[in-house]
């Protein structure tokens, strides 16, 4: 079999409004899931380091738990298993004019859920990043537990999580993929159909690698982007503000070269 140059150029070059509504999909599922696990790992990394046994107890169930199960058998289970068990079945929910269709809201669920278990723990490593006698002295000045979290422990242990939690992004727009299996109209699923019509399965699989590594190439630069902004003050020249810190990472100045 030939490769067909003309096909793949064309796709390409149009890709069709059916593939950039897919695309556009993978994005929001992938953004979606990712704000809620980072939303359920905070809470559950903060429940992690709690000195209440019961709730670091339960905290560290759920990391055990859910780090212990597929993706996909948790998407599955999320779509198809509470459906099958009586217990709750998804259906398509319209905000804003904008239809999310069940299967798309379970995907984003279980991915969040399944998210939220490493979340936790990169978010409990960075609170144990900060050294104890900071939060004792600001303790000692008065500071009462939220104060020192806001002010003493979150800024420091910020630039400790983002590193993994933009690594972990990078990987949650390429798991997106498993979401196909449930229904739910994403780039490879998409892929998958225009295969069966057109059967240029080579050409159409090269191209939707192409785009997830488009997808992944942008998040890095953007993770880049973030983390030199973030590490201004270790950095040999003065770095300020956001167009400052694109220029450095983009420019390829000494220190950005390290976080590529």
């Amino acid at each position: 079999m030939e490769f067909d140059w003309y096909f793949f150029w064309d796709r390409l070059v149009n890709p069709g409004d059916a593939f950039l509504m897919a695309l556009g999909r993978t994005v929001a599922m992938a953004v979606l899931a990712m704000l809620l696990g980072l939303a359920i790992g905070t809470l559950v990394g903060f429940g992690r380091l709690s000195r209440f046994k019961l709730l670091s107890g339960l905290c560290a169930f759920y990391v055990w738990l859910v780090r212990g199960i597929p993706v996909l058998v948790l998407l599955v289970f999320f779509f198809s298993g509470l459906a099958a068990a009586g217990f709750f079945r998804f259906s398509d929910l319209t905000i804003f004019g904008i239809t999310l269709s069940a299967s798309f809201q379970a995907a984003v669920i279980g991915l969040a859920i399944h998210e939220g278990a490493y979340m936790a723990e990169i978010v409990r490593n960075g609170i144990q990043a900060v050294a104890r006698g900071q939060i004792e002295a600001a303790k000692s000045l008065g500071m009462g537990t939220l104060m020192v979290t806001r002010r003493i422990v979150l800024p420091q242990a910020t630039r400790v999580i983002v590193p993994p939690l933009g690594n972990d992004f990078n990987h949650m727009l390429k798991t997106t993929s498993l979401a196909s299996v449930i229904g739910v109209q994403e780039i490879f699923l998409l892929t998958e159909s225009m295969s069966a019509v057109t059967f240029k399965t080579f050409e159409l699989l090269i191209l939707v690698s192409l785009n997830y590594l488009l997808l992944t190439t942008i998040w890095n630069i953007v993770q880049g982007i973030i983390e030199t902004r973030l590490r201004a003050h270790e950095l040999d020249e003065a770095v300020s503000g956001w167009r400052q810190s694109m220029s450095y990472y983009l420019l390829g100045r000494a220190g950005a070269d390290d976080r590529r």
